[in-house]
């Protein structure tokens, strides 16, 4: 009986995905054992296919022609990485949420998430990642696009929503999403939600 090529298939998934994915040994569990896919992304790492950020995570390198280098991995897909491994859910706060939805052309030094898992902080090239433990509604019983709004008017606070944001924050959105932003939203703080009903009507 042929021995299944381990390698090749965690290899053609790498492949299939988007260059700037970010994976961690879990993503290919379905796959082969622990160990086999450990030594697989070692091997792939050393070919130069997938790229190690830090132990146990790897990303698909983007190439960038015009700057003539590999662009440097999104540190929102290496957190969300980190979470697949640790089954958490997570949530970008403060800056990181104000960021990811363009209310802030700042890019974090220290990437924030809070998560229903323990306190960890990682220091990698360029940037650090925060996890903060929080167990509450915001972060398990809400869509990740209404938990990330949530926390992005928190950051800003009541009196610094204005007109311009809640236009901002309704374009980040589909019809869709502000369906189910309306629904999920409603256990929120009132003036949270009141500042959602005005984004989802336009």
């Amino acid at each position: 009986m042929e021995r299944p090529n381990y390698l090749e298939k965690i290899k053609i998934r790498i492949q299939s995905s988007n260059k700037g994915s970010v994976f961690v040994p879990s993503d290919f569990f379905d796959i082969a054992d622990a160990l086999t896919v450990n030594m697989s992304l070692s091997r792939l790492s050393t070919s130069h296919l997938v790229r190690r950020v830090m132990r146990g995570v790897y990303e698909y390198p983007e190439y960038n022609d015009f700057l003539g280098e590999y662009i440097a991995p999104s540190p929102d897909k290496v957190a969300h990485a980190l979470a697949r491994n640790y089954g958490w859910t997570i949530v970008p706060c403060g800056d990181t949420a104000l960021n990811l939805l363009g209310l802030s052309t700042q890019v974090p030094a220290s990437w924030s998430y809070f998560c229903d898992g323990t306190y960890k902080k990682y220091k990698l090239a360029g940037f650090d990642i925060e996890f903060k433990h929080r167990t509450n509604r915001d972060i398990s019983k809400t869509s990740p696009k209404t938990a990330l709004v949530i926390h992005a008017i928190k950051a800003l606070g009541k009196d610094h929503v204005d007109e311009k944001i809640i236009s901002t924050l309704a374009k980040t959105l589909s019809k869709d999403e502000k369906s189910a932003m309306l629904l999920e939203a409603k256990y929120a703080t009132a003036w949270i939600y009141e500042i959602i009903k005005e984004i989802c009507k336009k």
